[in-house]
């Protein structure tokens, strides 16, 4: 059964214009923005101590992930696999101590669960969505990212400093998406105007026809760092955090039977959040920040 990815905006045309796109933005020099962006949220509580778990026995640590999610794993223009879940695997298991055992696969989306359950890896990394049915065969580590909804408004309003400043002005988002319940549910006193996809959805912010738009950040992050925004606007407030609406966020998922994993990812995400190297890949993968 293919389950959907945590966020569902992800096109096969989307896919490849992320990744051109980050791979022009990694060559240019650091913008005013990202330099200025927010640090990378700790998800972890500071006073938690993890045990960490000794993982000696093992033979190898075998992680799947896909090769067609950018920013977090795509391929290069020299072939090699890379992104954001790339480089915090390889994180993961120096952390772990088990950098010498630990093996990248990537698999078609579509193949993630099976070739997990069958034991052609050890763990995943793909962006699974956290269900209540992937929770009965799989266990999942702690999330190490939340995706949030964020404001983008144009430069009529680039000087505001909340979204109660568009009161009264139409606010763009995706029609039937969970953005659209979230402003509902989380600003009842906005005018939601609804478009029937997201080029539709960005060009009427680029043009002023709407006030602002309101959907998933990252995507936003991109387009607002991207020629085809025209450096036109930039993000307002936020960002705004919902399980409810925009699901647990992502996670390492393993076999339930292997439920020691999770808690060894635990200790190194934990790890790794609080010392700063998940803000490091943040500010390199992620152009104008996510918080």
């Amino acid at each position: 059964m293919r389950v959907r990815r945590t966020s569902t905006w992800w096109s096969q045309g989307l896919k490849r214009g992320l990744a051109l796109l980050f791979l022009l933005l990694l060559t240019a020099p650091p913008s005013r923005a990202a330099e200025g962006q927010a640090a990378f949220p700790v998800l972890f509580d500071a006073k938690e101590r993890l045990p960490k778990p000794d993982l000696s026995d093992l033979l190898r640590l075998r992680f799947l992930t896909t090769n067609d999610f950018p920013p977090f794993s795509f391929m290069d223009q020299t072939g090699h696999l890379t992104g954001f879940n790339i480089e915090l695997i390889r994180a993961i298991c120096v952390e772990l101590g088990v950098a010498a055992k630990c093996e990248i696969q990537a698999v078609p989306f579509g193949d993630i669960e099976i070739s997990l359950l069958s034991k052609h890896g050890d763990a995943a990394l793909a962006g699974n969505a956290v269900t209540r049915t992937l929770r009965q065969d799989f266990a999942f580590s702690r999330p190490y990212l939340l995706l949030p909804a964020r404001f983008a408004v144009g430069k009529t309003l680039a000087s505001a400093t909340s979204p109660e400043t568009l009161k009264g002005k139409a606010v763009g988002v995706l029609a039937g998406s969970a953005h659209e319940q979230m402003l509902k549910a989380f600003f009842p006193d906005l005018t939601p105007q609804a478009f029937p996809d997201r080029p539709a959805l960005l060009e009427a912010l680029k043009t002023g026809k709407v006030s602002a738009v309101f959907g998933d950040g990252l995507q936003l992050s991109f387009w607002l760092a991207s020629p085809a925004s025209g450096a036109c606007c930039g993000f307002l407030g936020g960002p705004y955090l919902s399980q409810h609406f925009l699901g647990e966020g992502m996670s390492l998922m393993v076999r339930k039977e292997d439920g020691f994993l999770a808690a060894a990812f635990d200790h190194a995400l934990a790890s790794l959040s609080r010392d700063g190297t998940l803000d490091a890949l943040a500010r390199q993968y992620f152009p104008l920040g996510l918080y």
